[in-house]
């Protein structure tokens, strides 16, 4: 039973990323991190979830909603950045975890990342295909419904073709990719910003009012009970829409949007200088999306009665133009989301790999999984696979069913990550921390309570699929991860465990200013 929770040391994590075979390049600067965390944040959630949840779920209130997932997302992003600025390897919240609280956990929180990213990459992929079905649309080269999406027709072809394309771009390099996602980010708040201004002139107040709709009852029986929160199936109460338990599951949604950071702390193993410009990466990506959300949320809101938008709706954002005569500025949106989207849906993607990559280097997965490309140093082969599945689902599933399973997935991490910040703080007090957060234990345990929260609401189906999801990795963490994993070759005396330690202790001995130096190991 200890052995599920042997933890790999930090200084063995960074040894492994100097390996040839599995070593990356280093090509990433602060401006890089932030216009990532950017461009990933600002996709499908400002144009597509900012009309539909303020018409299921908040109404007006849904730009509260946004500021309450950013207070969430702020808490844990100070937890990601002193964990990725002192562990600066691929992997994200499951290298984190590996460090700190055991390799069962680590797994777990492995597989829950590698369906965080992969869903949400796919998502964008499907937003993609419905923006660019509007941007053709009366054109030759209009979409035919049956292949369009899958709501309306049997499969979505331009998502699955997207993503496999993204897989040719990401396997080429990194850098490649932070270019691209420079000057698209650049046109999509260029955009954004357009869409505040030209929207402010159609603004009516009264379609804020009331600012938080009051709580109204759902149709009953037991689709009603499984698509109610978890809080409130918990707790007895009959399920509702809007009201204050509406705004939390609006939250709980558009959380959604915020997770760039959760992809900035994935690429740390490839940045120039990780303990400066990873918390750069977070925190200024965080800030400058919480005020687009929250200003584009108050436009769509106030220039269209909440209950006039139809959640089924697509692109919810051009409809809204389109509902006010300014047919132009609609199909200026189109453009800019089918454009921004593709970056959006490669970065979620870059992320996936990398958390994948790392478990695949640590035996987890087969460890061929790991290999790097000879010349482009990416991990290529972990790409294609991952590129091949993405476009699968994206071609296949729905949407809405992607958004609350990327959430909930999300929102375990965050937890995770910060328990992972005290734990840390307790067992290697001596490991250099290039930031800090303040007042441990009280925020990573708040960043614990409010991302708690928000995950209890989230449906209850939701939470079903989730733990499905979970069960099966407990399967295949006993069945091959658990006899393959590196750290447990070395604990069953395939490396000299005793050794190992003693090269970590002599280490430690020549107080080391840098965990890059001397010898370490597994402990």
């Amino acid at each position: 039973m200890t052995n599920l929770f042997r933890t790999k040391s930090i200084e063995q994590s960074i040894r492994d990323t100097e390996d040839p075979e599995h070593q990356l390049k280093k090509n990433l600067g602060p401006l890089d991190l932030v216009v990532f965390g950017v461009g990933v944040c600002v996709g499908a959630g400002i144009f597509v979830l900012t009309g539909q949840v303020a018409a299921d779920h908040a109404g007006p209130s849904v730009a509260l909603a946004f500021v309450i997932a950013a207070v969430g997302c702020g808490l844990a992003g100070l937890c990601y950045a002193e964990l990725a600025s002192t562990v600066p390897v691929a992997g994200s919240a499951y290298t984190f975890a590996y460090a700190s609280v055991g390799e069962f956990i680590a797994w777990i929180i492995g597989w829950d990342l590698i369906l965080e990213f992969t869903l949400a990459s796919s998502a964008l992929a499907t937003s993609f295909s419905d923006y660019l079905a509007i941007v053709l649309d009366g054109t030759p080269l209009a979409i035919p419904e049956s292949i369009q999406n899958t709501d309306k027709g049997v499969v979505n072809l331009p998502a699955g073709i997207l993503v496999l394309g993204l897989t040719a771009v990401l396997v080429t390099g990194i850098k490649l990719s932070s270019r691209i996602n420079q000057v698209i980010t650049f046109i999509k708040i260029a955009g954004v910003l357009l869409v505040v201004v030209v929207g402010c002139f159609f603004i009516k107040v009264s379609n804020w009012s009331p600012f938080i709709p009051p709580s109204e009852g759902t149709q009953g029986g037991v689709s009603s009970v499984m698509h109610a929160p978890l809080l409130q199936t918990l707790l007895g109460i009959e399920p509702s829409t809007y009201g204050l338990g509406g705004l939390f599951s609006a939250a709980a949604l558009v959380f959604f949007a915020f997770i760039g950071f959760d992809v900035v702390a994935t690429t740390a193993e490839e940045t120039k200088n990780p303990q400066k410009d990873l918390p750069i990466g977070i925190f200024g990506s965080l800030a400058v999306v919480a005020v687009l959300y929250v200003a584009v949320s108050l436009v769509i809101t106030g220039m269209q009665n909440f209950r006039d938008i139809d959640p089924a709706d697509g692109a919810p954002l051009a409809t809204a133009f389109n509902a006010v005569g300014v047919h132009w500025m609609a199909d200026v949106i189109s453009v800019i989301a089918v454009i921004g989207l593709v970056v959006v849906s490669m970065t979620m993607f870059l992320g996936q790999t990398r958390v994948a990559f790392a478990m695949a280097r640590d035996g987890l997965f087969p460890e061929w999984l790991a290999r790097t490309h000879p010349r482009f140093r990416t991990p290529y082969r972990i790409t294609v696979v991952t590129g091949v599945v993405i476009a699968v689902i994206a071609a296949l599933v729905p949407l809405a069913t992607l958004v609350e399973m990327i959430n909930i997935g999300t929102l375990f991490a965050f937890m995770i990550v910060s328990v992972a910040v005290i734990v840390l703080r307790k067992t290697r007090p001596d490991v250099p921390r290039a930031f800090k957060v303040p007042l441990v234990p009280w925020v990573p345990v708040l960043s614990v309570i409010v991302c708690g929260y928000l995950a209890l609401s989230l449906p209850l189906d939701t939470w079903i699929r989730f733990v499905a999801w979970l069960a099966i990795g407990v399967v295949v963490y006993f069945a091959y991860s658990q006899r393959h994993s590196r750290l447990g070759r070395h604990y069953a005396g395939e490396a000299g465990h005793e050794e190992v330690l003693a090269a970590e202790a002599a280490h430690k001995a020549r107080g080391a200013a840098s965990p890059n130096a001397g010898d370490a190991g597994e402990k």
